[in-house]
C-alpha cells in the first residue's frame, strides 16, 4: 500500500497510525547486536515512498535553530553552528510551508506514538533491564523527536548519554550510499580507560540504530568531512519520565524550547 496516499489525504490520524504500524514492524525486524553494548540496527525504518517524500520536503536551512549541550562547544571560529535542529512537535513545525508541515507533523506524531515506544522498549529489553531492573517496562519514557543537521566540522567525542535519557535512537537521512563512513562509532571502555572503536554504523539511507542508555554505551562521531553538504538525521530520544522532578523537567524543557523558537521567528533579521 502506498503510504503517501494517507499523507496526502488530509486524514492525519490514519496517516499517523499507518506510519507507526510500519515503524513498529521495522523495529521488530531490527538486528539485535550484543557488542560492544546491546543495540539495534535497522535498514528500512520508513516505507520507501515516505522516505522519498522526507528527502523531497526537507526544511530550509533558515528553519533550523542551534543545538545546545555538547554541540554548542563545536561552533566554528566564525560562529557558525555545526549542528542545528527542528523539534518535530506540532508547535515547532507550524511555521513550515503547508506541504512540509503536513509531512513532518505525521512523522513526528508517529515516532512519538505509544506503539512505537512499546516496540523499542520490547526490543531493547536487555539494555533496559540492565539499568532499571526487572520492572523496566514500567519506567515512564517521554519521547522527543528532533530533526538534526550537521555540517562539515561537526564531531562529537566519546561519551555516554546523560542519565536523564532512557533510550537513544538515530535515523539517518542521506540521499544515497556515497558517505557511509560518517556514521556513529561505538566504543568499548577497557580497564585502562582506553576506548577502542568496536563498531561503526553506516550512514546509509533510511537506516539507523537504537540503544538503552547505560554507563557502558560509549559512542562518538568523527568530524563530518567536506565531501558532504550536510549530515541529516532524526534523533528520537526517550527521556526517563518517572518522579515529579523528571516529569516537570521534560515538559518544562519542551515549553522553554517552544518559547525560544517563537521568539526566534519573531526577531527581525
Amino acid at each position: 500500500m502506498d503510504q503517501t496516499t494517507f499523507l496526502d489525504s488530509g486524514d492525519r490520524s490514519r496517516a499517523v497510525e499507518t506510519l507507526a504500524e510500519f515503524v513498529v514492524r521495522s523495529i521488530d525486524a531490527a538486528r539485535a547486536v550484543e557488542k560492544p553494548f546491546f543495540h539495534l540496527e535497522f535498514d528500512r525504518l520508513f516505507p520507501e515512498d515516505v522516505y522519498a517524500k522526507i528527502l523531497a520536503l526537507m526544511p530550509e536551512s533558515s528553519d533550523y535553530r542551534p543545538m545546545h549541550g555538547r554541540s554548542k562547544e563545536l561552533d566554528l571560529a566564525n560562529g557558525v553552528h555545526t549542528r542545528v535542529k527542528i523539534d518535530l512537535f506540532p508547535e515547532y513545525i507550524r511555521n513550515l510551508p503547508v506541504e512540509k508541515r503536513a509531512l513532518w507533523d505525521v512523522v513526528g506524531r508517529a515516532l512519538c506514538s505509544e506503539p512505537v515506544k512499546q516496540a523499542f522498549i520490547r526490543k531493547l529489553a536487555p539494555g533496559l533491564s540492565k539499568r532499571f531492573g526487572a520492572d523496566f517496562a514500567k519506567v515512564g519514557m517521554y519521547p522527543i523527536p528532533v530533526l538534526t543537521r550537521d555540517i562539515p566540522g561537526y564531531l562529537i567525542r566519546p561519551h555516554t548519554d546523560t542519565q536523564w535519557k532512557g533510550i537513544t535512537v538515530q535515523i539517518y537521512l542521506p540521499k544515497d550510499d556515497a558517505n557511509t563512513d560518517i556514521g556513529t562509532i561505538f566504543h568499548e571502555r577497557l580497564p585502562d580507560r582506553s576506548m577502542p572503536k568496536r563498531a561503526k554504523m553506516r550512514f546509509a539511507p533510511n537506516s539507523g540504530y537504537a540503544f538503552a542508555v547505560g554507563d557502558d554505551t560509549w559512542h562518538s562521531a568523527d568530524p563530518v568531512h567536506d565531501r558532504v553538504k550536510s549530515r541529516d538525521s532524526i534523533l528520537l530520544t526517550y527521556f526517563v519520565d518517572q518522579g515529579l522532578l523528571r516529569t516537570l523537567r521534560n515538559r518544562g524543557k519542551r515549553l522553554g524550547n517552544f518559547l525560544g523558537n517563537e521568539i526566534r521567528h519573531r526577531m527581525p533579521f
